[in-house]
């Protein structure tokens, strides 16, 4: 299929219906890149739910590779983690012999931002509790990082987008200052509306934080050959690192 964004087409799925992190990244990229979005249907946000998810993001990506975008990107860091670093990467290699398109997750997009900042130790925040954030831990020891913590923010799934950036601001800032030695902050999941307040951490904390929207926006121009910093989002997509 031809299509009329002339720097190039990402197809994006996306895990669950939630609105928000779409529209912040088409706003987000420049002019002349294209988005085709599928979604599955998680709601429950569970560990057994994740798991249960990764094959069905084949009959979609499939649906992209007739559609012929030049990029895909299988999002939702959670269902990717849990299998491990080497078991995502072993995943991804399959499906790229099999389609002949490029394809890249929230995970290994997360992992290129923190070294593309220089990132060794880091502080994680996120928005699940218990066991399943020892997993992103291990996720992240397993790609080479040393994890500081991985601390959640006990919300309901289906409520995510509902915290402020205020709250969200809080939480990141306590987490982050109990390890002063953190080199880098990290946001999992693109369920909070936390934008405006990144630079703002950036600014009282003296460090860099990675969220999935600008993270995936920096990633998909890489890949696109396209070089377009946008300012307001912290400094990997303002200066395009």
């Amino acid at each position: 299929m031809s299509y009329t964004s002339w720097r190039g087409v990402v197809g994006c799925i996306k895990p669950t219906h939630r609105p928000g992190s779409l529209e912040e990244l088409i706003r987000m990229l420049p002019e002349g890149i294209g988005v085709i979005p599928l979604f599955l249907d998680i709601r429950a946000g569970t560990t057994d739910e994740f798991k249960r998810s990764v094959e069905p993001f084949v009959p979609l990506i499939e649906q992209l590779v007739v559609d012929e975008v030049d990029l895909i990107h299988a999002e939702g860091a959670p269902p990717f983690m849990l299998l491990g670093h080497k078991g995502e990467a072993d995943l991804l290699r399959k499906w790229e012999k099999k389609y002949k398109t490029p394809v890249f997750t929230s995970g290994t997009n997360h992992v290129a931002a923190l070294k593309a900042l220089k990132a060794k130790k880091i502080v994680g925040a996120t928005y699940f509790t218990g066991n399943i954030n020892g997993l992103f831990a291990d996720y992240f020891t397993q790609a080479g990082f040393d994890v500081l913590a991985m601390d959640g923010i006990d919300v309901p799934f289906d409520q995510v987008g509902h915290l402020s950036s205020e709250q969200v601001y809080a939480h990141v800032k306590k987490v982050a200052l109990k390890h002063p030695k953190a080199d880098a902050v990290y946001l999992l999941g693109s369920g909070w509306r936390v934008l405006p307040v990144i630079d703002v951490l950036e600014q009282d904390l003296g460090l860099p934080v990675v969220h999935p929207v600008p993270a995936r926006c920096w990633e998909i121009q890489k890949r696109l050959h396209v070089d377009q910093p946008v300012a307001g989002y912290g400094v990997l997509l303002r200066e395009m690192l």
